[in-house]
Parts: structure tokens; sequence; C-alpha cells
């Protein structure tokens, strides 16, 4: 069975209903995409906390090394990785249990995907979040 993204409307609530999104791969360099897309999410209202262990901190949050290292529960995992890099991200992810992992454009895994959802999770590929967020809230 092929996956399918949840529909627009389950979307639009998932961006309205979320409060925390832990960004996986978030880099502390303004020119990049998970650096431009989490700026803008946050400038939407959202807590980011960034997920790298390679920098200290990104857009005035503290950094963190992994998702198992997060002191407070998230809404969503965003997740700026390569697609076949994903499966590490998302074992991770279920032992903390976001409502959502979220893969952005162009991060396609269907194994991880159906792993995460097996696990009760939501989740959606392929699709950024930023653009969502446009498109689908009206706040």
């Amino acid at each position: 069975m092929a996956f399918t993204n949840p529909t627009n409307e389950e979307r639009r609530q998932i961006l309205e209903d979320a409060k925390t999104i832990a960004v996986v791969g978030l880099s502390n360099k303004p020119e990049r995409t998970s650096y431009m897309v989490s700026q803008a999410m946050q400038s939407k209202g959202y807590k980011i906390i960034p997920v790298n262990p390679t920098i200290e901190e990104a857009l005035g949050e503290k950094a963190i090394g992994s998702l198992t290292q997060l002191q407070e529960p998230v809404d969503i995992v965003n997740v700026f990785r390569r697609s076949e890099e994903v499966g590490p991200v998302v074992e991770e992810a279920i032992q903390i249990k976001p409502k959502v992992i979220w893969m952005q454009q162009g991060i396609y895994n269907e194994e991880a995907a159906k792993k995460a959802q097996e696990a009760g999770i939501t989740v959606v590929m392929d699709q950024c979040i930023k653009v969502d967020h446009a498109i689908l809230v009206r706040k």
C-alpha cells in the first residue's frame, strides 16, 4: 500500500494545534533552507528546538544532540535529513512520541513512515511545513 499524506484539512489542523517543533538537522547558517524554514515557523509563534549535534544554538535556542535529549514534549518532529538517513531519526522519534513526524520537501522514506504510523504517529512526507502553513493556516 502506497503512502498517502494527511489531507489539507488534517495538515491544517496539525499546524493549528502544534506549539513546539523539534527540527532535526537545523543549521545555524541563515542561508540554509532548514534555517529559513524554521525561522519562518518561529516567527509564526512556534517554539523551535534545534536538534543537531554539530551546533551550539540556532535561532536563539540551545541545540540538543538528539531527540532523546529532549526535556519537554514536542508536537512535531520536522526532519531535514536525506531520505536514506530518516530511519534512525524515526526510531528516535518513536521513543519520544511526538504527534507528528514531518519530512520536508524532497524527503521520502516509506519504510520509516510505516514504522512511525505503526507507533501511532502521524506522518507527513515530501511537504514543506512553511509552505503548508502559508497556504493552509489563516493566522
